[in-house]
């Protein structure tokens, strides 16, 4: 591959940071604690092969990295936010209103969100229902919506164990958790009626604000400590099922891939998730994953373009490189992504 390196003028400098000063010497990125591994993976490789310092990558969640994007142009500001979902408009309202106009979305490949437990523990078969059914705040019985005093799992699926539900899922700032509220939560809630229930329920004559209000219901959770947010990344959730063995949590599938010893993975709708069940389409919960580049530091901080166009290169985004290997999804429209890249293409208005 040939990569063009891009000099640093003193006037870039200027306009990209309020300071006036040297611009860094090294690439900063932050967000997504699914996305961390494989931009960690491409960070080292990166330092490893080309003259340029190795980028600093850190967590904190999805919303955390676009937040900081979003601080403004200039090299108190990180260059790269990771996400495992979309951006969201209110996000690109925050950057325009604070100076940050162009951004690059880079989609990196597809991967699944599973549900695991002990590796000592029985196996699950899971369905969106299920999962609404042991989580939500309120459920569907003899047609009505009552509050959710299930115990067990049993008592939600008598074909599932009878073990007592307590669940781990990714908290409010991770963009996990955004996927799981939408394709498990959201699909549960309309799989057992109570979605139609609260529509029926809703004020109002305005169809849209009723769906709005019907969607927030079907993601409130239980508050009586069978679901409980975490904060921190999926380390912190595999030590809480150490230390809980009937617990079941939610991870990325690569993380649980690279946790097999340790982990039970549970199949949802009768599909077990895999790189070749998302690859085909077959198993239910999956989702995109991406970075989102200032496109104001491009040309500003030593090595950025040559990073991102390295990051969704064959050799490490490919069906046959490290990123697969370690349990991405490699995204069939690859060669597209990296033509966008090459031409530095600011996104689209959202749809």
């Amino acid at each position: 591959m040939t990569f063009v390196k891009f000099g640093v003028s003193a006037l870039a400098i200027v306009a990209a940071s309020a300071t006036g000063a040297a611009a860094r010497d090294q690439i900063q990125a932050a967000g997504s604690s699914t996305v961390l591994p494989y931009a960690t993976i491409v960070a080292e490789a990166f330092g490893e092969n080309f003259d340029f310092k190795t980028p600093v990558v850190e967590g904190g969640g999805s919303g955390a990295g676009r937040k900081k994007l979003c601080e403004g142009v200039g090299e108190n500001t990180i260059d790269i936010a990771n996400s495992s979902s979309r951006i969201k408009q209110s996000d690109i309202d925050t950057c325009k209103a604070n100076g940050v106009e162009d951004i690059m979305e880079v989609r990196i490949g597809y991967d699944g969100i599973v549900f695991a437990s002990d590796i000592k523990g029985p196996d699950f078969a899971f369905t969106p229902a299920d999962i609404f059914g042991a989580l939500s705040a309120t459920v569907v019985k003899d047609g009505k919506l009552v509050d959710n005093t299930a115990k067990t799992w049993a008592e939600v699926n008598a074909k599932l164990p009878a073990q007592d539900i307590l669940t781990f899922i990714p908290g409010t700032k991770h963009g996990t958790r955004e996927v799981f509220d939408i394709e498990v939560l959201e699909e549960g809630c309309k799989a057992t009626g109570a979605y139609d229930l609260y529509m029926a329920s809703a004020e109002g004559a305005d169809e849209d604000a009723k769906k709005k209000e019907a969607v927030k219901k079907c993601g409130t959770l239980r508050t009586d400590g069978v679901a409980v947010d975490i904060d921190g990344d999926y380390t912190e959730t595999l030590s809480r099922i150490d230390a809980n063995k009937n617990a079941i949590g939610v991870f990325g599938l690569s993380f649980y891939q690279n946790n097999t010893d340790k982990l039970r993975v549970a199949t949802i709708d009768g599909i077990v998730p895999s790189t070749e069940s998302i690859a085909k389409g077959d198993y239910p919960v999956s989702r995109p994953l991406y970075f989102y580049v200032k496109k104001a530091h491009l040309g500003v901080i030593p090595g950025l373009k040559e990073f991102i166009t390295f990051f969704v290169s064959d050799e490490m985004a490919g069906p046959e490189g490290p990123l697969a290997a370690y349990g991405l999804v490699s995204d069939p429209e690859l060669a597209a992504t990296q033509a966008m890249v090459e031409a530095e293409t600011p996104m689209a208005p959202l749809k």
